[in-house]
């Protein structure tokens, strides 16, 4: 009796790599022009112009501190109406990324999104592309339905290369005959844990992993969702 085996995992980072954008910067741009007393009661974006770097997971925790009094509801109602408008861009999306997920679907692929950011901007987004699960920054939600301003964990780094791991187990698949596709130094521990990674754009440290392992590099070329004019 032959083996039954478990549909291999299917990784992608979301900004920059499934979308053209930082989703959590364009998101809030959406946010402040339809909440300017809201925004202008915020500081301006976290360090900007600082003279030391700040870690990129204390700049999420920053990030989403802003979010701090809204209602879940209301930044789910937001997060929809923002993608809706996005989707529709004719350089939206990174076009051999988004071939990939399809692709990958097609060949029975479990298609997962890992982001560091927040899920109401990604359920729309993983609905659009066929991805089944989203590994994201989660926002702490009181009891009133209202964000507290804090998170769970940032999804950025080694949390990200954990997530995959974890959900690998759980699935019980081989690491080894699943993908992650990621742009920036920070997806490099998710793209070391599974066995075929692919590297997205001209990050110089990541094509130099490439380069050194025999990683494919899809180019980040802006396209349509759909690969026509919306």
């Amino acid at each position: 009796m032959a083996t039954r085996t478990r549909p291999a995992l299917a990784f992608f980072d979301v900004d920059e790599t499934v979308i053209a954008a930082k989703s959590m910067i364009a998101f809030w741009d959406h946010w402040m022009r339809r909440h300017p007393a809201w925004a202008t009661a915020q500081a301006p974006w976290p360090d900007a112009g600082a003279a030391a770097p700040v870690d990129r997971a204390e700049l999420n925790r920053r990030h989403y501190r802003r979010y701090a009094g809204v209602p879940l509801a209301t930044l789910q109602a937001a997060g929809r109406l923002w993608y809706d408008g996005y989707r529709r861009g004719e350089a939206a999306f990174v076009r051999p990324v988004v071939d990939a997920v399809a692709a990958h679907r097609a060949a029975g692929c479990e298609v997962v999104l890992v982001s560091g950011s927040m899920r109401p901007l990604l359920t729309p987004l993983a609905r659009d592309v066929g991805a089944s699960t989203v590994l994201c920054t989660e926002l702490v939600v009181g009891a009133d339905g209202v964000l507290t301003g804090e998170v769970h964990r940032p999804m950025i780094g080694d949390a990200k290369a954990e997530a995959a791991v974890g959900l690998m187990r759980e699935r019980g698949v081989d690491a080894g005959e699943c993908f992650a596709y990621g742009d920036h130094e920070s997806d490099l521990a998710l793209l070391r844990s599974v066995g075929k990674p692919v590297v997205v754009g001209d990050s110089p440290l990541l094509n130099e992993a490439a380069q050194l392992y025999g990683w494919p590099v899809a180019p980040a070329r802006p396209g349509p969702l759909r690969g026509e004019s919306a």
